[in-house]
This record gives structure tokens, sequence and C-alpha cells, in this order.
């Protein structure tokens, strides 16, 4: 999360919103929230229900649910996802900045 914390300015350049899904209860994600002080939104998901349906993967001996990113546009189309093999396979900011402009440049630019 440190690195979109970076660079949230230049996802909401963007008009991105970022929303980081947890499998902490409600009172445990909104006092890390506040702890760190993170500016994007936080979604509580401790019955996997988010998590499930986007189809997170979970590998026990991995440590639990592996990240799992997905950018999703305004009409609710998944336009990317990457499901993280390890905690620390996370796709960079650069590449994500890519495929939202890739979007953003479709949403503008019609064919």
């Amino acid at each position: 999360m440190a690195q979109l914390r970076q660079d949230y300015a230049q996802f909401a350049e963007r008009d991105t919103e970022v929303v980081v899904v947890g499998p902490e209860d409600q009172t445990a994600f909104a006092k890390y929230w506040q702890k760190e002080d993170l500016p994007f939104v936080g979604l509580a998901d401790p019955d996997h229900t988010v998590a499930d349906q986007y189809g997170q993967q979970v590998k026990l001996l991995k440590f639990g649910r592996m990240p799992a990113l997905m950018v999703i546009d305004m009409q609710g189309q998944i336009r990317f996802k990457h499901y993280a093999s390890s905690m620390s396979d996370i796709v960079a900011n650069s590449e994500l900045f890519d495929v939202l402009d890739a979007v953003n440049d479709e949403i503008i630019n019609p064919v």
C-alpha cells in the first residue's frame, strides 16, 4: 500500500479511485487506516464476500490471501487483473498508469 499512497496524486489525476479491500473487520481496518493516514478508500471484508466474488486466491502456506489487483471502469467492466503468486508479487504503479491511460484514451477517443 505504500506505493499506492506514494503515487496517489497520479491516480487521482487519471480520475481513478483506489479502493483497497482487506480481510480485517471494520474496527481493525478503520484503526489501521487512521494510523497510516491513507488517502484512498478502504473496505473491510472480514467474510471475504468481495474477495471471493473477484476470485482472490488463498494459499495457506503463503500467509493466506494473495494480493489481487483489478482496474474496473465506470461501467463495472474489469479492464485489467493481476492475481499475485506471492505477497511480494505487486504490479508497479507505472504499469497501472499505462493501463489507466489506455482506458481513459479509449473513453475519450472511442474507436
